[in-house]
C-alpha cells in the first residue's frame, strides 16, 4: 500500500484567492489534517458564517491565501483526535468552536477542522450543534463589549445598538443573564421583535426622533453601549449617556467618524474599542466561561436559521453579504 493510498480525504470548501464568493470558491477533497501538540481536530456537524468570514474571502481584510484557505471561524461538532499534550477534552466530545480560521487554514466549513484546544469549549447535551455553531465570534464579542465579567454589569443598565443582529442577540441574552436591565434599538418591526424574543426590557426604533426620550423614559442614563456603529449612533449615544457610561465599539463602517472629543469628555464617557481577533487568549477566556456558563444555564437561544449545504457555499457568502437576518449555517455533511 502506498503512502498516497493510505490518506484519508474530506470534502471541503476553500479559496486560494481573494475575491468574489462565486468565482473563487470550490468544493474539493483535501486530506483530512492530523491535530498537532496541543490541537484537537473536530468532525463539524455545522459551520457558522460571520460578516469576517466573506470580507476576508473577498480581500477586504487580511492577505492572499498560503496556498489555501477554508473560511469559517465558528462551528459545533464531535472531536475527533487529539494532538499530544491535550488533557481537558476526549475523543466524543461535543465541542462549540471560535477562532478556527485565526493564523489556521483549516476552518468550518469542511468535514474537519483543526484548532488549538483553547478554541474549543464544551457543548452541553442539550444544546443542540446549530446554536453551537451560532456562538464563537458574535457572543464573545458580546461577552467581551459588555466588560468580559458578569459582575460589571449586574444591577446595570445596557443599550444594545443593533439588537436584531447575532452580536445583538447574545448581548442582550448575556446581559440579562448576568441580571442587568436591556435597551435594545432596532430599524424595523422585525428586527425590534427579535431583539424582544431575546428578552430586551425595552426595544426602540433608532430612526424615531423621540428615541432618546423613550430610553430617558426607562433610565436615566445608561451605563453601557453596546455599539456596532458609532459614528450613525453617535448622537443618540451621546443623550443617554453620563458619567461612567462606557461605549464598547466592535465595528467600523464605511467612513470613520469623527469624534467630538470636547463632548464625549465633557459627558465623561468612556469609548472602547476591540477587535476580536486581536485579543490574547488571558483576554479573552473570561468572555469564553460567561458565554459557556450562559450555555449550559440554558440562557442561550438561535436566531432564525439559514442553511446551505457545503456545495452552496458560495449562496451562503452571498447571503451573510447581503445581510440575511438571522444566522447563516453551513452543513458540511
Amino acid at each position: 500500500m502506498t503512502a498516497k493510498s493510505r490518506m484519508v480525504f474530506m470534502r471541503a470548501a476553500l479559496y486560494r484567492r481573494t475575491g468574489k464568493a462565486d468565482e473563487v470558491l470550490s468544493v474539493e477533497e483535501i486530506e483530512t489534517p492530523e491535530p498537532a501538540p496541543g490541537w484537537v481536530r473536530v468532525r463539524i456537524a455545522c459551520s457558522g458564517v460571520n460578516p469576517t468570514d466573506w470580507k476576508s474571502r473577498a480581500g477586504i481584510t487580511g492577505g492572499e491565501p498560503d496556498g489555501f484557505q477554508i473560511p469559517h471561524h465558528d462551528g459545533a461538532g464531535v472531536i475527533d483526535a487529539l494532538g499530544e499534550t491535550v488533557r481537558e477534552f476526549e475523543p466524543g466530545q461535543r465541542v462549540w468552536l471560535y477562532l478556527a480560521a485565526a493564523h489556521n487554514r483549516y476552518g468550518t466549513a469542511a468535514q474537519y477542522s483543526v484548532v488549538p484546544a483553547e478554541r474549543a469549549a464544551a457543548l452541553p447535551d442539550e444544546a443542540s450543534d446549530e446554536l453551537g455553531a451560532h456562538l464563537g465570534v458574535p457572543a464573545l464579542t458580546a461577552a467581551h463589549a459588555l466588560g468580559g465579567d458578569p459582575t460589571g454589569v449586574a444591577g446595570k443598565t445596557v443599550l444594545v445598538a443593533g439588537g436584531a443582529g447575532a452580536v445583538g442577540h447574545f448581548a442582550i441574552e448575556l446581559a440579562k443573564f448576568a441580571g442587568a436591565r436591556v435597551v435594545a434599538t432596532a430599524s424595523t418591526e422585525e428586527k425590534m421583535e427579535l431583539a424582544r424574543e431575546a428578552g430586551a426590557d425595552l426595544v426602540v426604533n433608532y430612526r424615531r426622533q423621540d428615541a432618546a426620550d423613550r430610553i430617558h423614559s426607562f433610565c436615566p442614563q445608561v451605563d453601557r453601549i453596546v455599539e456596532v456603529a458609532l459614528g450613525a449612533n453617535m448622537e443618540l449615544d451621546l443623550a443617554v449617556s453620563g458619567p461612567g457610561t462606557v461605549i464598547s465599539v466592535y465595528a467600523n463602517e464605511a467612513n470613520d467618524p469623527v469624534i467630538p472629543t470636547r463632548r464625549f469628555m465633557a459627558a465623561n464617557v468612556t469609548v472602547r474599542y476591540q477587535l476580536l481577533y486581536g485579543l490574547r487568549p488571558e483576554d479573552l477566556a473570561p468572555a469564553g466561561a460567561w458565554t459557556s456558563d450562559a450555555l449550559a444555564a440554558g440562557a442561550l437561544t438561535t436566531l432564525p436559521v439559514h442553511r446551505f449545504p457545503l456545495d452552496e457555499i458560495a449562496a451562503a457568502h452571498e447571503a451573510v453579504e447581503n445581510g440575511a437576518l438571522g444566522k447563516v449555517l453551513v452543513l458540511p455533511n
